[in-house]
């Protein structure tokens, strides 16, 4: 089958290197000159446990098996990584009850070694750290993003699969045994494919909406959730990643990431935007370090440096509940040969390899 994957992102590669994979002929048309130049590459970097996700939803399906699936990846194939472990701490008593509920969700959803822990044990991992009480996630850990994605194209280039950088697919109309794909950019043209599978993260909208045929209603709508970073100019005083408490706001609060060179930041916050823009705001550190400081205390004053910005593809607006990833296949709307997926927001990376394995399962229920 001649597959063509939309985007070149951290799940496009993850689905074109598994269809490589299973023999089919592949390739991955990418608007930009590289892979993983936007959504992919401008998040906290993050191997999510899964603790979150309401139990049955993709998430909590996709986002733990994922995490296996891709610790083991990096192992095999030399992908730094490292499993630091997370602390999500309540500040305050009020903040407990929320913490338990958490517990209890990431029980149901499977995560392993995941405990709460009291204040003094919590203090003694992370002197600096004020809190209650936490939850303790050992699985949680970080990657190099670039270098995950470069090993996913590695594998999909060694199985037969292409890239085509700086295209643009423009339309896809119905051709005659699969799909006419139009595209411009580097070169224009048509292309003949089978199957289509759109992983355009922040285009995937457009591009449904611009495939012959596609309904309408099923098309989401499209909300930009810009996440600001902000670098901290000191030396690092925590040795693992901190959250606070959910809020309910669209993101997981403002929290301590770290690099794989052991650099802290903090972030992201939730920004509404408009379009699609990756200035850091830099008006936001105030409101930053009033929400580090319910777990950190002793943060210096202008020690916080605007890092990079990114953008999640919410399904979902202010004050909605954030919503489950949404995979349209076959089944859903009535095309064959297409998979649209939409909504791929975290934990879209630690699930891409489990979303690679669901994506092409549905090309052809």
């Amino acid at each position: 089958m001649q597959i063509l994957v939309v985007g070149a992102g951290v799940v496009g590669l993850a689905v074109a290197r598994a269809a490589a994979q299973q023999g089919h002929e592949v390739i991955v048309a990418e608007r930009t000159g590289g892979v993983g130049n936007g959504v992919s590459s401008r998040n906290s970097e993050v191997i999510h446990a899964g603790m979150y996700y309401p139990t049955g939803s993709l998430r909590a399906h996709h986002c733990p098996r994922g995490r296996r699936m891709l610790y083991e990846f990096c192992a095999s194939h030399g992908v730094p990584h490292k499993k630091c472990g997370k602390l999500i701490v309540a500040t305050e008593d009020a903040e407990v009850a929320k913490m338990e509920a958490l517990l209890q969700q990431g029980i149901a959803n499977g995560i392993e070694n995941f405990t709460m822990i009291d204040a003094g044990e919590a203090r003694r991992r992370e002197p600096e750290l004020h809190c209650v009480a936490a939850l303790h996630s050992p699985e949680t850990g970080i990657v190099d993003t670039h270098q995950l994605m470069i090993a996913l194209q590695g594998d999909l280039e060694d199985a037969g699969g292409a890239i085509a950088f700086e295209t643009k697919i423009d339309r896809i109309a119905r051709g005659r045994s699969g799909w006419t794909v139009h595209h411009s950019g580097g070169s224009t043209g048509e292309l003949e494919v089978d199957a289509v599978i759109n992983a355009a993260s922040l285009g995937a909208q457009t591009l449904a909406k611009d495939t012959e045929g596609y309904p309408a209603e099923r098309v989401p709508p499209l909300h930009l959730a810009r996440g600001n970073y902000f670098s901290y100019a000191g030396r690092p005083v925590f040795s693992q990643l901190i959250y606070p408490a959910p809020r309910g706001d669209g993101g997981l609060g403002t929290h301590v990431t770290l690099d794989l060179a052991g650099r802290m930041r903090f972030g992201p916050d939730v920004e509404w935007i408009e379009a699609e823009d990756y200035t850091v705001n830099a008006a936001r550190a105030g409101s930053f370090y009033g929400s580090i400081r319910r777990y950190w205390p002793h943060l210096p004053d202008d020690s916080l440096v605007p890092d990079y910005a990114g953008i999640r593809p919410k399904v979902t607006g202010p004050g909605q509940t954030a919503a489950d990833f949404i995979i349209e296949g076959p089944a859903e709307h009535g095309l064959p040969g297409q998979v649209h997926l939409f909504g791929i927001e975290s934990p879209g990376l630690t699930s891409s390899l489990s979303l690679a394995e669901d994506v092409l399962a549905r090309l052809n229920p």
